[in-house]
């Protein structure tokens, strides 16, 4: 095991700034946990907040170094938040109560099965697909805390339809992520040679990868504070009723309202988001705000 302690702004919490990296980061209270296949091997990582300023960094397995590098980028030490100005009302409010830094893990191909597996479906029964998908495909997580890793992309590129479908994933899905897999030897280290804009345009050429998987991409993996996905089922109601007034919106006026945020979109719509839903209308959705969308 390694272990080190990291010294953070007393206004950043854990649960805030690493909520963007969604599975496979569990987050608690006080702690975060994290198994991932690292570029040096499995790891699992563990973030425990022990005082206003202080977290305490613990990592297993042979990923464990690599970790421990990454370790401040999850807690966005990154981020610049300095020339952001939340917009008017509620929102500005709550920037002011809840401020937040954005997480990166640098872990595309993490990110790629979240946001394939993500398509058009209820978040939980996305969620479940990936955990089923490392218990059965992937590596038991390193050390004392459990949990499973994802299969390597070259491990789910051998895998067919067949294999994808007990796990509730129909063929459309099944197919995009297998082509990903395959992919993946060409993209893997975009994260660190690329910018955001640049790795969204790239990803876009896989077929089945449209704006709001690649969206969803880069806002996890990157931190992409400028991230936008169009083709939502959600975010553009919450967007025109939280900057507008308007309990519906498209994807065209979501734009429009978030242009003067240009370079802190995704902010906007992460604080957006947790402020609350717009109005309701029509018959309900059990779905979250990243769970049903109409674009790849």
């Amino acid at each position: 095991m390694l272990e080190r302690a990291l010294e953070v702004p007393s206004w950043v919490e854990l649960a805030s700034t690493v909520r963007g990296a969604k599975d496979p980061v569990l987050v608690g209270p006080s702690e975060m946990r994290w198994n991932t296949r690292t570029p040096e091997g499995l790891g699992s990582l563990e973030l425990e907040r022990t005082g206003a300023t202080s977290v305490q960094v613990r990592a297993w397995g042979p990923g464990a170094e690599w970790m421990m590098r990454q370790a401040p980028l999850l807690l966005g030490t990154e981020d610049d938040v300095s020339e952001f100005r939340p917009p008017p009302g509620r929102l500005t409010d709550l920037w002011r109560r809840k401020p937040f830094l954005l997480g990166r893990t640098d872990r595309l191909w993490d990110s790629l099965v979240g946001g394939v597996f993500g398509q058009k479906v209820q978040v939980e029964n996305a969620r479940k697909a990936r955990r089923q998908l490392a218990r059965r495909f992937g590596d038991e997580a390193p050390g004392p805390l459990g949990g499973w890793i994802l299969p390597a992309p070259k491990r789910v590129a051998e895998l067919g339809y067949s294999d994808l479908h007990p796990l509730g994933v129909e063929r459309k899905r099944a197919e995009i992520l297998l082509r990903v897999a395959r992919e993946m030897p060409r993209i893997e280290g975009m994260t660190l040679t690329r910018t955001p804009q640049q790795v969204m345009a790239r990803l876009q050429h896989i077929r089945g990868i449209g704006p709001w998987t690649a969206a969803m991409v880069t806002a996890s993996a990157m931190g992409d504070a400028d991230a936008v996905p169009v083709g939502d089922y959600h975010i553009p109601n919450t967007i025109a009723w939280h900057l507008a007034g308007e309990p519906r919106g498209t994807d065209e006026r979501m734009l429009e309202l978030l242009e003067p945020w240009e370079g802190h979109r995704w902010r906007v719509i992460r604080l957006a988001k947790s402020s609350g839903s717009a109005p309701k209308r029509g018959p309900k959705y059990s779905l979250t705000g990243d769970g049903l969308h109409l674009g790849g």
